[in-house]
């Protein structure tokens, strides 16, 4: 089950089914069954102040996972700046939903296991992400 919530932030268009139809795919591909994952958009000052608060780190980020995953079943909190989002759509030249995608199943991964604290991490969750965006079937491509 995916829940959406809007701290600070709105987003429109976006659908808790989409989310929870693309995430259980990933998590069934990875051998791991979707629980209760929300996903939390705010602003960058709203995610600053928890980074500051529960991480010690006084930096903006685009997401913390709050890890809740026992065994097989992947759960836990997503929290996602807009903000972030949407500079990193700007600098990497992709859409806002694209990125949008791109931030959430990177939380996703972490509460699957994967790690990004080095190089050979971080270019193996670059190389899920993009595998798990190509799960994504497009609308045009269903019409």
């Amino acid at each position: 089950m995916i829940n959406l919530f809007f701290e600070d932030v709105q987003i429109p268009d976006l659908s808790s089914e989409f989310f929870c139809e693309w995430m259980s795919r990933v998590c069934s591909l990875e051998n791991k069954k979707l629980g209760e994952v929300s996903l939390i958009f705010c602003s960058d000052d709203y995610l600053l102040e928890m980074n500051k608060n529960y991480l010690e780190h006084d930096y903006f980020t685009d997401i913390i996972t709050f890890d809740y995953t026992e065994g097989i079943l992947i759960s836990g909190d997503l929290f996602i700046s807009l903000d972030r989002v949407k500079d990193n759509a700007s600098n990497e030249g992709v859409e806002l939903m694209e990125e949008i995608n791109r931030v959430c199943v990177h939380g996703l991964l972490h509460l699957i296991g994967y790690k990004d604290k080095d190089e050979t991490e971080s270019k193996l969750m670059r190389e899920k992400e993009d595998w798990a965006l190509s799960l994504i079937v497009s609308r045009e491509t269903l019409n």
